[in-house]
C-alpha cells in the first residue's frame, strides 16, 4: 500500500491517516491510489469493528493537488485527467464491475466498508477533501475547519460522489447554494447545515473515543445496522455517479474551465464566454 495513507489497528479500531502533511494531504495520483487501497483492505480486514479517518498535520485534506491545476494553467488547454493518466492513480480510471472511477471511489469506499467510518476533520476540507469526509458515516469537525464544495471555482463540478452525498445530508437548496458559489464556510456552519455530525476542539480524540464505544457493541448488529441504512441511502447511486462523470467530462479542458483555472492563478477576474 502507498505510504500516502497509514493504517494502524488497535482493539478493533482502525486508525487511517492521510499522510502528506507537507501538502495539507492534497490529492495527487499516489494519494488517490493510497486512499482507495486502504479502503479495499479494510473491507475484509479481520477484527475491525470501526474506522477513524483523519489527516496528518495541519489539515484533513486541502483538495486536488495544485500541481494538476498549475499544469492546466501553464498549458492553456491540456486535459487534467489525460495528463494524470500517464501515471498510476489516474482519478478517471474505471475498474471492471465498479460503479465509480478512482476519484469517486476514494469517497465511496467508506460506504462500502461494512463497519462504521468516522471522519475527524480539521484545518481544511476543500473540494475533494470535503467529498472524502462526506463519504464517512459520521463527521466530527473542528469549529474552525475551512470547508468548501470548491469545484466550480475551478470551472468544474463536484465529481467525487459530491452531489449525491450532499443530497443525502442537506436540503436541496443548501446543496445547490454551496455548490454554485464554491464559498468557504467553517465547521460551525457545517454543523448548522447538517454536514458535521458533531463539533469538537479535539476531533481526532473524540472520533477515537466514539469508535471505541462502537467497537464495544455487538459487531454483527452494528454491521447489520449499517447495511440497512445503506439500503435506504444508496438508491440511484450508480446512475448519479455515471452522470457526474458525463458532466465533468464536458467541462474538463473546455475554454471556460481553462479560463477559470488561469484567472485563479493569475489573480484576476475571469472572462467567460456564454
Amino acid at each position: 500500500m502507498s505510504d500516502r495513507v497509514t493504517i494502524s489497528i488497535t482493539d478493533g479500531v482502525a486508525d487511517v491517516r492521510l499522510n502528506r502533511a507537507d501538502k495539507r494531504n492534497a490529492l495527487d495520483n499516489a494519494m488517490f491510489r493510497g486512499i482507495a487501497d486502504a479502503g479495499e483492505r479494510l473491507k475484509t480486514e479481520p477484527g475491525v469493528r470501526a474506522v477513524v479517518l483523519s489527516g496528518d498535520g495541519a489539515s484533513f485534506c486541502a483538495g486536488l493537488d495544485f500541481s494538476s491545476m498549475q499544469a492546466l494553467a501553464d498549458s492553456g488547454s491540456d486535459d487534467v485527467e489525460k495528463a494524470a493518466s500517464q501515471n498510476d492513480g489516474n482519478p478517471g480510471e474505471m475498474a471492471d464491475g465498479r460503479i465509480t472511477h478512482l476519484g469517486q471511489q476514494v469517497c465511496w469506499v467508506w460506504q462500502e466498508i461494512p463497519v462504521p467510518v468516522i471522519a475527524a476533520v480539521h484545518g481544511h476540507a476543500l473540494g475533494g477533501g470535503i467529498q472524502i469526509a462526506l463519504g464517512a458515516d459520521i463527521r466530527i469537525v473542528h469549529p474552525d475547519t475551512k470547508m468548501s464544495v470548491r469545484e466550480i471555482h475551478w470551472g468544474l463540478v463536484p465529481d467525487m460522489t459530491g452531489t449525491f452525498m450532499l443530497s443525502t445530508l442537506v436540503r436541496p437548496d443548501v446543496a445547490r447554494e454551496l455548490t454554485y458559489t464554491a464559498r468557504v464556510f467553517d465547521g460551525r456552519e457545517a454543523h448548522a447545515l447538517g454536514l458535521a455530525t458533531k463539533l469538537s476542539e479535539t476531533p481526532l480524540e473524540d472520533a477515537m473515543a466514539l469508535a471505541r464505544e462502537i467497537a464495544g457493541r455487538s459487531p454483527g448488529a452494528v454491521r447489520g445496522a449499517k447495511e440497512l441504512f445503506n439500503r435506504l441511502d444508496h438508491d440511484g447511486a450508480a446512475d448519479a455517479f455515471a452522470e457526474e462523470r458525463r458532466v465533468i467530462g464536458a467541462q474538463i479542458g473546455s475554454p471556460n474551465q481553462v479560463e477559470a483555472v488561469m484567472s485563479g492563478f493569475e489573480n484576476r477576474p475571469p472572462v467567460f464566454v456564454d
